[in-house]
């Protein structure tokens, strides 16, 4: 992979890498699990009071698996720290991110989640990697449902400046749903929006709050 960003300004070395990747699966039984997995690792031996970690081994590795289903609604949560600073400390916690079972991703997942589980309550790289959930949610069901059936407002528009409705972009690709830049600002959903009737939620829905 390329990468497009200019030239660094000054010569430099690199200290450290944090990876992170979110897999979306579709299982047979109707059902869709999120995998997460959070690493980060050093260029140089690093020593921590609990021992010198080689250059290259994990500092932090992660694991979750996240169970939802078409209207976003969370199944099950399963929580693994296979790396961790403190041993024996760190991963006691893994347990209580059940807690986010019933929530649903499209609707104030984020904010239930730091409510329940957020600084002393959690452990800060598990939280982090679970809030971008959403949108790993919402690129997982890509394509299973129409970005756009004519009826609902997708999602997405007016969710970014590139969306807004008063956007040559909508106007091209979403004319249904197209305002002129004096039209009144955008309202925001209703609870009869699909996720709370039940249906399925289109794949370009997000909830940022």
């Amino acid at each position: 992979m390329t990468n497009p960003l200019s030239r660094p300004k000054a010569p430099r070395e690199r200290l450290a890498c944090r990876a992170v990747t979110y897999d979306g699966f579709r299982r047979n039984d109707g059902l869709f699990d999120i995998e997460a997995h959070l690493v980060d690792t050093k260029d140089h031996d690093y020593a921590l009071l609990t021992g010198v970690r080689p250059a290259g081994m994990p500092i932090h590795e992660m694991w979750v698996r996240v169970t939802f289903d078409a209207q976003l609604t969370i199944h099950d949560v399963e929580a693994v720290t296979e790396a961790m600073p403190y041993p024996g400390a760190c991963n006691r916690i893994t347990p209580e991110y059940r807690k986010l079972v019933g929530a649903n991703l499209m609707l104030g997942f984020r904010k239930r989640l730091h409510d329940a589980l957020g600084h002393v309550k959690g452990c800060t790289h598990l939280t982090e990697m679970l809030s971008y959930l959403p949108t790993a949610a919402v690129q997982t069901l890509a394509g299973l449902v129409p970005e756009d059936d004519g009826k609902t407002k997708p999602f997405q528009v007016d969710k970014c400046h590139a969306l807004e409705a008063s956007t040559q972009t909508v106007q091209r690709f979403y004319p249904t749903w197209y305002r002129p830049a004096s039209a009144d600002a955008p309202q925001r959903h209703t609870p009869s929006d699909p996720a709370r009737r039940g249906e399925a939620v289109s794949p370009s829905a997000e909830e940022t709050k």
